[in-house]
């Protein structure tokens, strides 16, 4: 499985008033068993990449081949489902709903596949335990800090128990000691059939990384100048 995500010559454009190429015929493998990071300036491309791999947006040419098998990106239902089975995303201003207790948004995406109330709620609660939040459960987001809300946004991203994590300046707005915590989370996240992949402009973090990705211009150069996530 170690070619578990490979990009062909993968690109996107967006045209507006002229056609704009935020992503070049990017050629990369991603191999189970290590953690990414994604650095780069703002409008190089690395929000765009996560949604690609995250089967929200489609190329506008290339392919993406997930386990061996190439991506329909015509067939949005399959792909929602390759969604939730496999692939557990953690987003920079959390996304939760600010109408759900953090049980309810935790549990919520395993309701989808599962179909059954009883079973994603122990799941969640084992989860949020986990993340020692469990005297939060009936919490709003609202009645949480920026801490509490991103771990109950990583225990909703594994409660399917992804093959794939993707992190979007997960800790974009936290304080950096708030951020060393979640990015501490993170790693103990690391299997070896699990690849996890994040964008962050915080170079500290960026260097923990098993391998440190470089977007500028479209394209991804690999730079490696890892530093112990034990030190955290």
């Amino acid at each position: 499985m170690n070619n578990f995500l490979k990009l062909i010559n993968l690109s996107k454009r967006y045209k507006k008033n002229k056609s704009l190429k935020v992503l070049n015929n990017i050629n990369f493998k991603f191999e189970a068993g290590k953690v990414y990071s994604i650095m780069g300036p703002s409008g190089s491309g690395k929000s765009t990449l996560l949604n690609l791999l995250s089967l929200i947006d489609i190329p506008s040419s290339g392919f993406i081949e997930f386990n061996e098998k190439k991506i329909d990106t015509n067939s949005s239902i399959q792909n929602d489902y390759v969604r939730s089975k496999n692939i557990g995303i953690i987003y920079q201003d959390k996304n939760l709903l600010p109408d759900f207790t953090a049980l309810e948004n935790v549990l919520l995406p395993n309701l989808l596949i599962s179909n059954s109330k009883s079973k994603s709620t122990e799941l969640a609660k084992k989860l949020i335990k986990k993340f020692d939040l469990t005297s939060r459960l009936n919490h709003y987001p609202s009645e949480l800090s920026g801490g509490e809300n991103q771990r109950i946004a990583i225990a909703r991203a594994l409660i399917n128990e992804p093959n794939i994590i993707l992190a979007d300046e997960p800790t974009g707005s936290l304080d950096f000691e708030n951020a060393k915590q979640i990015f501490k989370i993170l790693f103990n996240l690391k299997e070896k059939n699990r690849i996890i992949i994040y964008a962050t402009h915080n170079r500290y973090f960026a260097n923990m990384a098993d391998c440190k990705i470089k977007m500028i211009g479209g394209k991804m150069s690999i730079t490696n100048e890892r530093i112990s996530s034990k030190n955290i």
